[in-house]
Formats: structure tokens, sequence, C-alpha cells
């Protein structure tokens, strides 16, 4: 019932939501770029009509807007800004570094399924797919041991923001669903690289709380999720 918010000539529009961690990305890039933009918030489980109508038919976020050019989902977004704004560029130049940093986004995928499956999935299930989830974790143990202090290589590139949102959730999932599943310090190189990106000034930016995304997701799990949480 809400109304399409004007949108002012040239100005570059987010369409994201606080605590999704695909539109997170998008956001990460706007900062590390330091891309000058306003945040309009959708509300995910009482979509406006005009979202879907005006935006993304799919109702997903994120989705950037700039006059009547629209594109969306969250890696052709962060692709999109890095080409459309150079400064700071975080994709590689060299093609093979791109398909490599592209096949382990893809084999993040695996990690995020378990990681679903643990959250929201039949409690009885929980166990296996933190499990599960563990052994994805530990392929990018080894990953992050080849490249160094990122997954870029000596700085953050468009990889990192493509996988940190999880990592930063996850310590507050290990508390809502009682599964340790990379505090353990079975993962030493991933337990460093998570406190690296701490200091990184996106991410700095843009993270919540662990008490946040744990006070979201016990809002979820009671059927009414709060999307203002830390607010």
């Amino acid at each position: 019932g809400s109304t399409f918010p004007p949108l002012k000539a040239g100005t570059l529009r987010i369409y994201s939501n606080r605590i999704c961690p695909y539109a997170e990305r998008a956001r990460l890039v706007l900062a590390h770029k330091d891309i000058p933009n306003e945040v309009v918030n959708i509300h995910l489980s009482k979509k406006p009509e005009w979202f879907l109508e005006k935006i993304n038919p799919l109702g997903k976020v994120p989705a950037i807007q700039k006059d009547d050019k629209i594109v969306y989902e969250s890696a052709v977004c962060c692709d999109y800004l890095d080409q459309v704004y150079p400064g700071n560029k975080l994709i590689p130049d060299d093609p093979y570094q791109q398909a490599r940093d592209r096949i382990l986004v893809e084999h993040f995928g695996q990690v995020t399924t378990q990681y679903y499956k643990m959250l929201f999935g039949p409690s009885e299930n929980c166990a296996a797919a933190a499990e599960t989830l563990k052994k994805g974790l530990m392929e990018f143990d080894k990953e992050i041991q080849k490249r160094g202090d990122f997954f870029g290589g000596s700085e953050p590139r468009m990889i990192d923001f493509m996988v940190w949102p999880w990592f930063e959730r996850f310590h507050a999932t290990e508390k809502l669903v009682n599964q340790i599943f990379i505090s353990d310090g079975s993962m030493p190189n991933l337990t460093a690289y998570m406190d690296r990106m701490l200091s990184v000034p996106a991410v700095q930016k843009c993270r919540l709380s662990t008490e946040n995304h744990l006070e979201f997701y016990q809002s979820v799990k009671n059927g009414a999720p709060n999307y203002n949480v830390g607010l």
C-alpha cells in the first residue's frame, strides 16, 4: 500500500534490506568504492506493490536504479557497479583469476545451502547440516591459506564481499542453533580472515553486530521478522 518514493534525476538508488546478506554484498561494494547513493529499504515479508511492478518482478533485493536503468540479482549488481564506477576496482583484470573467483563463489553456494538448512530446517536435521557446513568451510580454510590475507590476495576484492555477509552471521547462528561449526579452533586461517575483515572500512560501515543478527533470527523463528533491529 505504500507509494513509490520519487527518484531525483541522476541519483543512484539501491533497494536493499538491512538484514539481507545478498543486499549487503552490493552495499559493501558501494561503500568500498565510495559511490554516492540513497537507500530504500524493502520489507521482505510485506513487499510494496510498486517494487514488484516497477523494480524487480522477482521481489528480491538488492536492486540498483539510476534514472531508467534498473539491474537486480546481487552478483549482477556488484559486477555492474564495478564496471560503471571503475575507481577502487574489485574484479581482477586477469580472466583466469576472474574465473577462479567465480568458481569459488559457486562453491560457497553449497555452504549457504547448508547454512539455511541448519538455520531454518527441521531441528532434527540441524546437527547434520552443521557438520556438512563445517566440511564445506574447511575447503575455504585451505583456500585462504593459499591466497593471502584475503580471498582477493593482499587486499579485499569482489570475492571477499561476495562471501563475507555469511561469515558476519556465523557467530550469531552458532548461538541460535547451539551448534559449533567455526568457533572450535579447527579453522585458524578462516578465523584470522574474519578478524581481518572486521577492520575493513566497508565492512565496518555495513555490518550489524552478532547481537543484532541473533535478535533478528530469533524474531524470524517467532514468526514476526524484525527488520529494524539495531535502530
